[in-house]
């Protein structure tokens, strides 16, 4: 093999490492790439109980119920489907019902949601671009505040 054939090898071999590697991370990574599922989404792709998720939506009307201490119960809505979470910890400033919301954490068997953390949105302006966008799929989005600092997905 000459000198010119062995480099040629050399960086293709390389280049095919690279692509493997690429590739392995991407099918590992495949299920966390995305921001967050809707209730609607947790359904339909039946998530385990104890696989760790992050749960976007609306906070549902009428359905925070705080606990003792710094446990906090409250529902996270799509309009389709409703899962309840369960929190223990202090809640954003910002968090209400009828605003927009992501938590992380996992199901439990019954189904139910265990967060570890609750985001809210920024402003009452803001709303998480995917929770948007994920809304306006369904039709329930409403483009309040045109013209202001709304997300337009």
């Amino acid at each position: 093999m000459t000198r010119k054939q062995r480099r040629a090898a050399f960086i293709l071999l390389t280049v095919s490492v690279l692509a493997l590697a690429v590739f392995l991370v991407a099918i590992a990574l495949r299920d966390t790439i995305v921001f967050f599922l809707t209730p609607r989404e947790v359904v339909e792709r039946a998530i385990p109980p104890g696989k760790r998720i992050r749960l976007g939506g609306l906070v549902a009307e009428g359905s925070l119920k705080r606990g003792t201490g710094m446990q906090v119960e409250f529902a996270i809505t799509d309009k389709t489907k409703t899962i309840t979470v369960s929190y223990i910890g202090i809640l954003p400033d910002l968090f209400r019902e009828g605003q927009g919301v992501v938590a992380e954490g996992k199901l439990d068997a019954a189904g139910h949601f265990l967060a570890d953390v609750v985001l809210a949105k920024h402003d009452e302006n803001y709303m998480p671009p995917e929770v948007a966008k994920a809304l306006k799929a369904q039709g329930v989005w409403k483009d309040a505040g045109k013209g202001k600092r709304d997300v337009q997905p």
